[in-house]
């Protein structure tokens, strides 16, 4: 029986950030169990964008400031990721780290790409979100007060453009229920930047850049305000 949910308990833990909604709901729940030494924000090759959401690193560094946890940074291809990542986490083990934790929801039981990494680099796993219900999820986290801004859609999988800038409501849940999708958006129909919430000193006032279509993407850059 994997303790995943609960690994980050009485530990030191650095959680994988994207600055997106699951990734933070997880640092949230694991703060409660134990104690965040540090964020992981792999960034794209020419280290101007985070991989995941395409943040830029003022951004990230806003996000870790409101929230007073060291971030690790590394820039990276898709085809030296892992070894990338291996060493960043060896570096936030040398720096007290016990436990990885990550925001992922669907992962197997036997393959877990993070189990095996984790295991490589002789660290515990902590998923506090793993197996939970989508709409459960996005429902926590709306109820306990964080504020997210839809900055990607996927226009093929049934988001708008005029999605971009949204903020995840428990009306805008329902919307998105109502139209077909995913609210939490695992089938990667959107992606979100948080800006404010309970583990936040601050919110992180943001100005919207003008709205870039890429193929089935259309994609919301955001800049400090």
């Amino acid at each position: 029986m994997n303790n995943w949910k609960t690994n980050a308990q009485n530990q030191p833990f650095v959680a994988s950030y994207s600055g997106g909604k699951d990734s933070t709901l997880a640092l949230y729940k694991a703060m409660q169990q134990g104690t965040a030494i540090g964020l992981i924000v792999m960034l794209e090759e020419e280290g101007q964008r985070s991989r995941s959401h395409g943040m830029p690193p003022e951004l990230i560094q806003a996000q870790a400031a409101a929230l007073n946890i060291p971030v690790y940074t590394a820039a990276t291809s898709w085809e030296a990721y892992e070894r990338v990542f291996i060493n960043v986490l060896t570096q936030a083990k040398a720096n007290g780290a016990n436990v990885l934790v990550t925001g992922d929801l669907d992962v197997p039981e036997h393959g877990c790409w993070h189990d095996a990494i984790t295991k490589k680099v002789g660290l515990k796993l902590s998923m506090p979100l793993w197996e939970m219900d989508h709409v459960e999820v996005v429902r926590e986290f709306v109820t306990a007060g964080f504020k997210t801004l839809v900055v990607t859609v996927n226009l093929s999988l049934g988001m708008r453009a005029d999605d971009l800038g949204r903020e995840l409501t428990h009306d805008y849940i329902d919307e998105l229920i109502a139209r077909g999708i995913d609210p939490c958006g695992e089938g990667g129909e959107f992606h979100t930047t948080v800006v404010a919430g309970p583990i936040f000193d601050n919110e992180i006032n943001v100005k919207y850049g003008a709205i870039i279509h890429d193929g089935d993407y259309a994609f919301l850059p955001l800049e400090l305000a």
